[in-house]
């Protein structure tokens, strides 16, 4: 899913925080009933690890009538990754996959040499008012993995390890952290993890992989002394070891990296590619038709932009 084609977030204010390479405040976008605040790319950070594009959704209540309907569309060169705190989305793709994604579960879908999804409100939804709130994601695959052939999988949160002690608690949606691992599969070293601290309470994030963000979904959160509030992204130093402490109302945070990636990608409204001949190649078989159909969704798509 791409939400809206807005432009880059904004560098935020000077900070002194050592531990820290960037502050990055996201550009938010109104579609109609919920706001969007897109992360990533920056102006000053095009990737985080694999990461990149990072997409905050909501929260939001839709009233009786309205709905998310993002019309079929296509991906190369990419993993989406959709994860829920409230709502839910169905999710159809042109594999044939038909599901709805509950809070707390994960899709994956793995694009490759290309896909085509659709992701709209559940019909049992529809009519009456909803919240909606998540994050939408995209991982880079790596140079060997990019034209790959497509898949998609579903992991239930139950089946991510969570931890609860000393004040944090969360769950470990991709990748190791405290010696918990999930079972969702990676391509490259990546790390998605989500996190709620109480009042004062910690949380160490350590320098094991080479790429670290933070994004503050509520509440404010202190590293090194200096203070940061919701709906920033900090992309920290590599190397330092970091502690993350909540202010008096604690926070709700999601911190994600790992490795980077051994050359540059580009990216094109929602193609993803090491090649800009590549992304070339997918514009012209989604202007003609030549990538496959979401079967149950067929009557609509969103055509190429022009101009983007």
């Amino acid at each position: 899913m791409s939400f809206f084609p807005g432009n880059d977030p904004v560098p935020g204010d000077a900070f002194a925080c050592d531990a820290i390479e960037h502050l990055i405040i996201p550009r938010t976008s109104d579609l109609g009933g919920f706001s969007v605040r897109r992360a990533l790319p920056s102006a000053r950070r095009r990737l985080v690890g694999p990461f990149i594009f990072f997409d905050r959704m909501g929260p939001a209540l839709l009233k009786a009538g309205e709905a998310m309907d993002v019309r079929p569309h296509p991906h190369i060169g990419l993993s989406t990754v959709t994860y829920l705190f409230d709502g839910e989305i169905k999710h159809r793709d042109s594999l044939g996959t038909e599901l709805v994604i509950q809070p707390g579960d994960i899709n994956l879908m793995t694009a490759g040499r290309g896909i085509v999804h659709s992701e709209r409100t559940p019909e049992k939804l529809r009519g009456n008012p909803f919240s909606i709130s998540g994050l939408q994601t995209w991982l880079a695959l790596p140079d060997d993995k990019e034209e790959i052939d497509p898949a998609f999988a579903h992991t239930e949160k139950n089946a991510m390890p969570t931890f609860d002690a000393a004040g944090a608690s969360g769950r470990v949606v991709i990748g190791s952290i405290g010696g918990l691992t999930s079972p969702v599969k990676s391509y490259s070293d990546t790390l998605y993890v989500d996190v709620t601290l109480v009042p004062g309470g910690s949380f160490p994030f350590d320098a094991s992989h080479e790429e670290r963000a933070a994004y503050v979904l509520s509440g404010e959160v202190e590293i090194a002394g200096d203070v940061f509030a919701a709906d920033q992204l900090l992309v920290f130093r590599p190397g330092d070891a970091i502690t993350l402490r909540a202010g008096a109302a604690g926070c709700h945070i999601m911190l994600f990296g790992g490795a980077a990636l051994n050359s540059k990608r580009h990216i094109w409204w929602n193609f993803v590619s090491s090649s800009k001949e590549r992304i070339e190649q997918a514009k012209e078989e989604w202007r003609s038709g030549r990538f496959d159909i979401v079967p149950g969704d067929e009557e609509e798509f969103i055509p190429l932009p022009e101009g983007f």
